[in-house]
């Protein structure tokens, strides 16, 4: 029985994160501060395998016991949020990746580290391969975000280079799926609440542009796979389906039975205008594919989420 620490664990990605490692026999250690994660995320733990911390991380925090993995999710990752605390973005990028890092260091543990596709920015090649240095706006506002995520890359890989610890870097694409906050401002959460109340669904721009959703189930599966290899090098995981923002919001009208009309509204500035992963990395290193479709995905949402809970306190 592995020992894993989970930072985000009571996120959207870490609470799931947290379920499939128990499920797997491991023991767990969330940590999280609560800020944009929820107690109800994980309510439903009840097992003498879980332990609950709520730790800031961007304070130095220290664990006692042995310690075979660190999962470090921790990270506000809808823009509502960063662009609310981007001054905490930056320091959870900064100073929380060197503690987590830091822990794994004294535990001889396994790093792995949460990136995102951000990294990219609004990219000129196409799909994006872990080779790709990216097209980043720093001073932007979604720089906070973006920048915070390629330092905490770079943080890794030092760790690794000169203190030899044992990491792990994923680039996560566009993920979904249940216990998603209805109003944290991403494209499918949003489009399922306005459904769900039959309110106009807001796409932005002409809707042209392009992401990949990958259903949190696959995402899961493929994060302990990685954190499993023994790979150092980033590792992008992702649905490589590719939809316009306007097929999504087709897709879940059609999903939900809504009566919603599509109205445009204005594109966010640095809004990417295509988003694609390269997946021959995870297809080579792990043998991993994402295998769920997109409105499979979806109605899963809709039936792991409950109508209610897709449509949420305005918060």
């Amino acid at each position: 029985m592995s020992t894993c620490l989970v930072t985000g664990g009571a996120g959207f990605l870490g609470s799931h994160l947290c379920d499939e490692l128990l499920s797997r026999g491991h023991r767990v250690i969330c940590v999280d501060n609560v800020e944009t994660g929820s107690l109800q995320n994980i309510a439903h733990i009840r097992v003498p395998e879980f332990t609950f911390r709520q730790v800031d991380i961007i304070e130095p925090f220290f664990v006692d016991e042995p310690i075979d993995f660190v999962y470090h999710l921790a990270s506000p990752a809808s823009p509502i949020d960063y662009l609310r605390l981007p001054l905490h973005t930056l320091k959870v990028g900064s100073h929380g990746t060197h503690h987590a890092l830091g822990l794994a260091k004294r535990h001889r543990a396994r790093f792995l580290i949460a990136s995102t596709s951000e990294v990219y920015g609004d990219p000129k090649v196409h799909p994006q391969s872990e080779t790709y240095w990216g097209h980043v706006n720093p001073i932007g506002p979604r720089g906070v975000y973006d920048e915070a995520k390629r330092y905490a890359e770079a943080l890794t890989m030092a760790y690794h280079r000169q203190q030899g610890v044992d990491t792990a870097i994923m680039r996560i694409f566009n993920t979904y799926g249940p216990r998603m906050r209805p109003f944290d401002g991403r494209a499918i959460p949003t489009f399922m609440r306005q459904a769900l109340q039959d309110q106009p669904i807001t796409v932005f721009g002409d809707g042209s542009q392009t992401r990949s959703f990958c259903y949190v189930d696959d995402l899961i599966r493929g994060m302990i796979a990685l954190a499993e290899s023994g790979k150092h090098e980033p590792c992008n995981i992702g649905n490589p389906d590719e939809f316009t923002l306007l097929e999504l919001a087709h897709a879940v009208v059609d999903v939900t039975g809504s009566k919603s009309e599509i109205v445009h509204e204005v594109l966010p500035t640095d809004d990417p205008q295509q988003r694609k992963p390269d997946i021959t990395r995870a297809q080579e290193w792990l043998g991993w594919a994402p295998e769920i479709s997109l409105r499979e995905g979806l109605q899963k949402t809709l039936d792991g989420s409950g109508r209610a809970g897709l449509i949420g306190p305005a918060r």
